[in-house]
């Protein structure tokens, strides 16, 4: 009888588990750090506090825990959907198109999330959480790079190696200053694409420039 039970019995718990994470992350998103506190991650996940206090032992350890899944779910997303005999057909101008696009509208939909990630890990900054999520992003961004470096012969940087990874920082750290990071952005606006459209241009017009790459109908 017990082996019979047995499966079920994990089966609900993977299942709470999965509701309880996904319940942290939107709560996350919507609330930010300091508002996502275990009773309203629980009413959200429609479970007691209770029982997530006798799955972690405080929201820190749950938090560490939603953070490392989202990272590795975002690597493993992208090996899947992207591989390098994949890249290798996609032109390279397009595939950077393609690339700055998609962070754009990630980083927009996923600003309150993002935000709160970035604020809990840099709080956490000497542990072996905060190693841990380091190496996750950085695994991510290269095997970005290593995309990219499939069309190494048509960039026309000296190091291209450097000039892609370089590049990839630059875009990155525009999009963290422009969109998540938390300041009144009024006094810039002059100086700043005014919306997505022209944003995502000009990105994609710095990115291949610094590559060596011409645009067509430049």
């Amino acid at each position: 009888m017990a082996d019979k039970t047995l499966a079920p019995q994990q089966a609900r718990s993977r299942e709470s588990m999965r509701k309880l994470l996904k319940a942290a992350a939107e709560v996350l998103g919507q609330h930010g750090l300091e508002g996502a506190t275990i009773p309203r991650i629980a009413q959200h996940a429609g479970l007691t506090p209770g029982a997530i206090y006798r799955r972690f032992p405080d929201k820190d350890a749950l938090l560490e825990t939603v953070i490392i899944g989202i990272l590795e779910r975002q690597d493993k997303r992208l090996r899947m959907m992207l591989t390098p005999a994949m890249a290798r057909q996609i032109p390279l101008a397009v595939f950077a198109e393609q690339l700055i696009n998609n962070m754009l509208v990630s980083y927009r939909a996923n600003a309150g999330l993002l935000r709160a990630l970035r604020q809990f890990a840099q709080g956490r900054d000497h542990t072996s959480f905060y190693r841990k999520v380091t190496r996750l992003e950085m695994r991510t961004y290269q095997y970005l790079v290593d995309l990219f470096l499939e069309h190494r012969k048509e960039v026309k940087h000296p190091d291209p190696q450097m000039a892609v990874s370089f590049a990839l920082v630059t875009l990155i750290s525009t999009l963290i200053e422009l969109i998540l990071v938390d300041h009144d952005m009024q006094c810039w606006q002059a100086v700043i694409p005014k919306d997505d459209l022209s944003l995502k241009r000009e990105l994609l017009r710095s990115f291949l420039r610094y590559l060596g790459i011409e645009q067509k109908g430049s």
